[in-house]
């Protein structure tokens, strides 16, 4: 397959920067998601890895050769998109064929690599259909199907699950994975859903503004995330974030005393802690406040509370129930707070 280098990226159109100092070693046969809102440069990056951008200054690599003057068309990448991109009046069998049609591929090996393609995606029986006769997530699974049957060195994915509900999505995360690690094939994926990423990839790469803010394992971007940012992107909800002093080893904001942290720092600190490694207490508390909101979601509760003017979400248990404005406690663990400079975002420590 393919190991991907990207060596100082940059794209501009005249002063307005897509991305800037892109540098990652994507590893062969690894899957790896760019994450990142809307404009944050995660398509940008994957369309100068394809070709279909020019980089305006910076290295694309594949196994070694640089790829910059290298045309999309001989750069040995398939890409499933947001839209299917199928031929309407072909059908499936025809749709996963055409590639090995236009790539002069021996007529003699088309049915046997179709049919294979077909069986990887579960479409072996709909291959007479046309994609009108398909749902959604069939038609996503044609498109994947294309794909897979040019055995390329790289797979690109852009945000191919958009289009479908939350159930389909789902059942497509496991199918996409499932083939990544059955092809061996190379993956760079774009998204803006944080749980595609987390449940997809190898590695994560965290995108704003043109930027990478952080690239680690799933993990590692969950449990330790490089600036405020991330932590306020990943997780849902999204790691509670609040602004306050420091000073001789406790922080205090409004409605909030932590004592038990670190006391080579001071001055004003963001502290962020997740919903789940917050608990209701009535002793040792750190943050008192009023119940805002409570969503029951069956397996877990969500409980918002508000403190001041702010807003601080809690990980409940499935039976909990309050009243609205009812007074509530939350202990932290200490094991799982984290500081950020308060001026620049950035991981203290």
């Amino acid at each position: 397959m393919a190991r991907i280098e990207l060596s100082g990226i940059q794209k501009r159109w005249g002063a307005a920067w897509g991305v800037r100092d892109v540098n990652i070693d994507i590893a062969d046969e690894e899957f790896v998601v760019f994450l990142g809102p809307s404009g944050c440069g995660k398509t940008t990056t994957m369309r100068m890895i394809a070709g279909l951008e020019d980089p305006t200054e910076g290295d694309v690599r594949m196994d070694g050769q640089l790829m910059n003057d290298i045309d999309a068309r001989d750069r040995d990448v398939a890409m499933v998109f947001q839209g299917y991109a199928l031929y309407p009046n072909m059908t499936v069998y025809e749709n996963i064929r055409f590639p090995l049609r236009m790539r002069g591929v021996p007529k003699e090996q088309h049915d046997d690599m179709v049919r294979r393609a077909a069986a990887m995606a579960e479409l072996s029986d709909y291959l007479d259909r046309k994609p009108a006769a398909l749902s959604g997530g069939q038609r996503q699974r044609a498109a994947l199907a294309r794909a897979i049957v040019r055995e390329p060195q790289v797979f690109l994915m852009d945000e191919p699950l958009s289009n479908l509900d939350a159930k389909l999505r789902q059942a497509m995360r496991v199918q996409i994975k499932h083939i990544q690690r059955e092809l061996k094939i190379t993956t760079v994926y774009v998204t803006h859903d944080q749980i595609e990423a987390m449940t997809l990839a190898d590695r994560i790469v965290i995108m704003q503004s043109g930027l990478i803010q952080q690239i680690g394992t799933p993990d590692e971007i969950y449990n330790n995330p490089a600036n405020t940012f991330v932590a306020g992107f990943i997780g849902a909800p999204p790691m509670n974030l609040i602004s306050g002093s420091l000073s001789g080893g406790t922080f205090t904001a409004e409605g909030v005393s932590v004592s038990g942290l670190r006391t080579d720092l001071s001055g004003r600190v963001t502290l962020g802690i997740r919903p789940e490694d917050c608990s209701l207490s009535e002793t040792d508390a750190h943050l008192t406040g009023l119940v805002y909101g409570v969503e029951p979601t069956g397996d877990i509760t969500y409980l918002t509370m508000k403190t001041g003017d702010k807003l601080f979400e809690v990980k409940a248990g499935r039976d909990f129930r309050a009243a609205l404005d009812t007074p509530m406690s939350v202990a932290f663990d200490p094991d799982r707070i984290c500081l950020f400079d308060f001026e620049t975002g950035e991981r203290l420590g």
